[in-house]
């Protein structure tokens, strides 16, 4: 790529990364909030399959789906000069989600009582599936309001602007807050989770109101005139079936994790999901950042053929992902118990749950590197146009999942569940390299990463010892408060940071130096 081009994308990579990063950090500040409200009890567990459910139909029919189906046919519009064309598909596949969303939510809502028990295990009781339906009643709706977003933030991407779409999730999490804060003391008992439904229904649509907006920047108006026989719309629904299954199926993993958590106890589903959010921080702060950022870019290479372009920035963004993952693996695994301790254990959350999280938090750790290349790869096939081989390996990869869990929940309980995430992030990793291969001209760059992803995993394990060692001193000189936890916690992270960052550099990676290199030339302005 050129230098200009480079530049760009650490540009936009390192904002998206900044501001995700500024969103995750909400996004667990809520689930303090919140898990000091309601721990890992059953009516916490029964708000997070309301959740999930609608988030998987907004996985199946919205938002990421729709936008990694139509990223790549209106970059091709605009690629070819006809932004005329591009803002038609748009607002015509517009009025398309309002229809037939709508229509969606509509029924979920009014059938909630019948579907949701179906989610639930035996562990839960006619109070908690009453509970679950009631919440997912309330929480259908986004459903609608994300898939108009993800069409939104689709152009707003296509046309490399990623600030506010990046900002908008940090006001999604700040929204929520206070809501929950203000509204719980309205309700009693477990009904206080309905406070904290009604706040992610109405942070939601904040996010899409602070997105809307800057379609103008780039002359977007809505035409009330859709042409549904376009043939573009056409593509774009081709080309979203197997991204809806891919995707849909990358996010009932998660699903899956709770559902069969349901069997194991009633706290194991919020256990799983309190250990995903942690999970999801590193996860959202890089390996998104870099899929969304390069989405664009990958979209534009192979709406030009250029194969050599679309290669060398996959490859690029795969070893940065790599670079920044698999120390932050290293972290989350040999400190899962400090770090579960300092977000969570505070109010009604005590000891016992943070056994649960930080056990269902040592083994996600394993599967952090390998699902943030997924995403990039899942990414490279769909710029490509070429989505039936990650939906095809997507759904392998679930098989291995489910068949590893239900193999494996009775004997390790929350851990057997988890470890059939790890097996199948890994199979699926290696599966989407094999086949996309072939796409690249025969060569995906695959011993120079190699040989990098080794020396990350050495540079990682001196991390992790050096985080280790310095955390249990600290933590034997200072104790167990919260100031305490937080520079225990904190400076090993800062230690083993040091020492990584020492190391790679040592190591004259690549990659390492561009990071180095950015980081220098933003604090010099």
């Amino acid at each position: 790529m050129a230098g200009p081009a480079t530049r760009r994308i650490a540009r936009n990579t390192a904002i998206f990364s900044i501001a995700t990063g500024l969103s995750r950090i909400a996004g667990l500040v809520r689930e303090v909030v919140a898990s000091s409200f309601f721990a890992t009890s059953g009516a916490f567990s029964a708000f997070t399959i309301a959740f999930q459910v609608p988030n998987l139909i907004r996985s199946l029919f919205a938002d990421a789906a729709l936008s990694a189906a139509f990223v790549p046919v209106f970059t091709e519009l605009l690629e070819q000069n006809r932004k005329r064309d591009a803002f038609k598909l748009a607002s015509t596949l517009f009025w398309l989600i309002l229809i037939v969303l709508g229509a969606i939510v509509a029924i979920a809502i009014v059938t909630a009582g019948t579907i949701m028990p179906l989610f639930t295990g035996d562990k839960f009781s006619a109070e908690l599936d009453h509970l679950t339906a009631g919440l997912a009643q309330v929480l259908f709706p986004i459903v609608l309001i994300l898939g108009l977003n993800g069409l939104v933030v689709g152009i707003l991407n296509a046309y490399d602007h990623f600030t506010i779409p990046a900002i908008a999730p940090l006001v999604w999490n700040v929204v929520i807050i206070v809501l929950l804060v203000i509204l719980r003391p309205a309700f009693s008992g477990d009904d206080q989770l309905y406070a904290y439904a009604i706040g992610v229904l109405i942070a939601t649509i904040v996010q899409f109101a602070m997105c809307v907006p800057v379609l103008r920047r780039f002359g977007f108006h809505l035409d009330f005139r859709p042409n549904f026989r376009d043939e573009r719309v056409r593509r774009v629904l081709i080309l979203m079936l197997p991204v809806t299954i891919g995707l849909g199926v990358i996010n009932f993993d998660l699903f899956i994790n709770s559902s069969l958590g349901s069997l194991v106890s009633d706290q194991a589903p919020r256990a799983i999901d309190a250990a995903f959010r942690i999970y999801m921080l590193p996860q959202g702060v890089f390996s998104v950042a870099v899929s969304t950022v390069l989405f664009p870019t990958l979209s534009r290479f192979a709406a030009r053929a250029d194969i050599d372009g679309l290669r060398e920035t996959m490859g690029t963004g795969i070893r940065q992902i790599a670079l920044l993952l698999v120390p932050s693996a290293a972290f989350t695994l040999v400190l899962s118990v400090p770090i579960t301790r300092l977000i969570y254990q505070h109010g009604a959350f005590g000891e016992g749950s943070t056994e649960l999280v930080s056990g269902a938090l040592f083994w996600f750790s394993f599967s952090l590197p390998f699902a943030g290349m997924n995403l990039l790869l899942t990414r490279t096939f769909f710029a490509l146009q070429r989505p039936w081989l990650p939906t095809l390996i997507a759904v392998a990869s679930l098989v291995v999942n489910l068949a590893v869990s239900l193999a494996l929940y009775r004997p390790y309980g929350i851990a057997g569940l988890v470890i059939g995430t790890a097996v199948s992030s890994l199979a699926s990793t290696l599966a989407q390299a094999y086949y996309l291969r072939p796409l690249l001209g025969g060569t995906i760059e695959g011993r120079r990463t190699l040989a990098q992803f080794a020396a990350v995993c050495v540079a990682s394990a001196l991390l992790a010892v050096v985080a280790y060692a310095v955390w249990a001193v600290v933590d034997g000189v200072l104790g167990r408060s919260l100031v305490a936890q937080i520079l225990s916690v904190g400076l090993a992270g800062a230690a083993g940071a040091a020492a990584y960052g020492w190391a790679v550099l040592w190591m004259e990676m690549p990659e390492a130096r561009q990071v180095r290199d950015l980081l220098a030339r933003r604090l010099g302005r």
